[in-house]
């Protein structure tokens, strides 16, 4: 694949797995308790928290990316504070991971509560009634049960990773080597002469990534449910 694709390609390729895989894995923490108390908590401003959860996917990408320029930006509300001791997001592939984290997240929060909501609830029940803490049954009961749903949901994040743009270019602009991901790495390639070849290499390199990632789910959530039945 080195000698097919250029060093400028290969390190789009390598970036854009690097952010997915990063903004996948550390939105998935957040996403179970978020998910959790959707599911199974009333409180006030639940309809608020779900709104704001799933409003990426709604609002155009750029503007989810403006907002977090302002937030998380260099001069931003948390940005500047955050710069203070060393974190930094703006115009760096960390930056990308969060926007790719946070476009992703509302299909992985969603994927969670449908699988929380699934759960029979005489099974946690039961382990409570035997000395479980909440804890303790949420880790040995309700967690297990639902990993095929963990598992669609970090897959669906990470497909939206690899295909995230609009607020990635944003937030963190197009960098070669630093944020240009595999979209902003084709975006540029059509817009220079000749580089249709190119475009059309990235293009082929995002379908089989994505279909890969779709096809290790579907085998992954199919062996979990074996175990789960055995």
């Amino acid at each position: 694949m080195t000698d097919w694709l250029t060093p400028d390609e290969w390190a789009a390729l390598r970036l854009s797995l690097l952010v997915a895989a990063t903004g996948t894995l550390a939105s998935l923490p957040p996403g179970i308790g978020i998910a959790y108390l959707l599911a199974r908590r009333r409180f006030w401003g639940k309809s608020m928290l779900d709104m704001v959860v799933h409003l990426p996917l709604v609002l155009p990408p750029v503007v989810t990316g403006y907002l977090l320029l302002l937030g998380f930006g260099r001069r931003g509300l948390f940005g500047a504070w955050l710069a203070e001791i060393g974190i930094v997001f703006s115009f760096r592939w960390t930056g990308a991971a969060l926007a790719c984290a946070v476009m992703g997240f509302p299909l992985l929060v969603r994927a969670l509560r449908l699988s929380i909501e699934a759960v029979d609830r005489r099974l946690e029940q039961a382990a409570a009634t035997l000395g479980a803490s909440p804890l303790q049954v949420f880790v040995r009961v309700t967690l297990p049960l639902i990993l095929p749903g963990v598992i669609a949901g970090m897959v669906l994040a990470f497909a939206k990773a690899m295909g995230e743009f609009g607020a990635t270019i944003t937030f963190v602009s197009n960098i070669p080597g630093e944020t240009q991901t595999l979209p902003s790495a084709i975006y540029t390639l059509t817009q220079i002469p000749g580089g249709e070849a190119g475009a059309m290499r990235l293009t082929l390199i995002s379908i089989i990534v994505s279909m890969a990632a779709l096809l290790m789910s579907e085998l992954l959530a199919r062996g979990v449910a074996r175990r789960l039945a055995a």
